[in-house]
């Protein structure tokens, strides 16, 4: 019996917070129930055809799948906007004669943050991450999806933990 009366309080308890709390770390006010991501644009001095589109798509999944909020095409609650700033591929290591081992990919994505309900959560910040392969190896194909895949699921999960986590 003072199980069920304590979880009974515990749950009221909980329920009464202003602050919704997930599994995933993400902090939203119950007031908040849709978000928005506007395409983001391929600024980057070395355009990489359709990167643009991926990573949009993967910052909507992400939000999707770590939260319970609605997408919506506008007047979203919480807004992400921005482009991507850089696509750049260098040499990080070298043989004794001079030539590549190993190279990088470096992305970098400036990303705009509006909280409709809560102005003084927005934020302007540039995330980057990269990838590095042999220099033996050319980037294309699965090579390049196994590269933007991994590069595009730190930068995103990076602008949920700024955004909503607050980390």
């Amino acid at each position: 019996m003072r199980f069920f009366i304590f979880s009974i309080t515990y749950l009221m308890i909980i329920q009464s917070c202003s602050v919704k709390y997930s599994l995933t770390g993400a902090s939203i006010s119950p007031e908040t129930t849709s978000f928005q991501v506007n395409y983001f644009q391929n600024n980057a001095p070395l355009i990489e055809p359709g990167i643009e589109r991926d990573f949009t798509n993967k910052l909507i999944d992400l939000l999707i799948n770590q939260t319970s909020l609605e997408l919506v095409k506008s007047n979203g609650d919480l807004v992400y906007e921005g482009e991507i700033v850089e696509y750049r591929i260098s040499p990080t290591t070298a043989t004794s004669d001079n030539r590549a081992a190993q190279n990088r990919l470096t992305v970098g994505v400036n990303v705009r943050f509006y909280d409709i309900k809560d102005p003084d959560a927005d934020f302007e910040k540039r995330f980057s991450f990269y990838y590095d392969y042999p220099a033996s190896v050319q980037l294309i194909g699965s090579q390049k999806d196994t590269a933007m895949e991994e590069i595009f699921e730190r930068i995103t999960q990076d602008v949920f933990n700024a955004s909503l986590a607050k980390w």
